[in-house]
């Protein structure tokens, strides 16, 4: 039975060695590959050449919405459904509306980041064809890995392997399905 291929790997045993082939994998002009190391390396996500990310804008949208909400719940509650005049006071009075009108806005934001960047990452992923990969385990602890995806326009087997040997790397596999 032949698995359509996902991709090829190559393995690296630093984080320099990954950068620089990350480099040179997006200077060769492809477009879909992806870096996987134990720790954050900051010079990756440019290497890789990460696109901006949406989700400073899903967290604005989601505080907003959230104030919004505690804030118009607040004045429905204490002008619409139930307005009690206590001491003259007006019934919409909003400096106490603010403690729940920020609480609520805190709310909404950190509940649209853990779900924008739940749905931006594409998690949960119970499976990736990485996983087959015996060594791929030690991505966690002390290896590096950049794989180039089969659904690269430039990927061509035998060309992305070739050019993979290229880069030095400890070892290169095929990936599949």
């Amino acid at each position: 039975m032949n698995l359509p291929v996902y991709g090829v790997v190559a393995e690296f045993n630093d984080p320099t060695a990954l950068v620089a082939a990350a480099e040179r994998t997006r200077a060769a002009g492809y477009t879909r590959f992806e870096a996987y190391a134990p720790f954050p390396i900051e010079e990756l996500a440019e290497a890789v050449g990460h696109p901006r990310t949406r989700l400073p804008l899903i967290v604005f949208l989601g505080g907003l919405l959230g104030g919004l909400t505690g804030y118009l719940m607040q004045f429905y509650t204490a002008v619409v459904t139930y307005p009690i005049n206590i001491g003259g006071r007006p019934l919409h009075s909003w400096p106490m509306f603010i403690p729940v009108t920020f609480e609520c806005t805190i709310l909404g934001a950190s509940l649209a980041a853990v779900f924008g960047m739940l749905a931006r990452n594409g998690l949960p992923m119970p499976y990736h064809p990485l996983f087959n990969l015996p060594r791929f385990a030690r991505a966690s602890r002390d290896l590096f890995f950049l794989c180039i995806q089969a659904r690269d326009p430039k990927f061509d087997l035998a060309e992305v392997t070739r050019f993979l040997r290229s880069l030095n790397p400890a070892d290169v596999q095929e990936v599949q399905q």
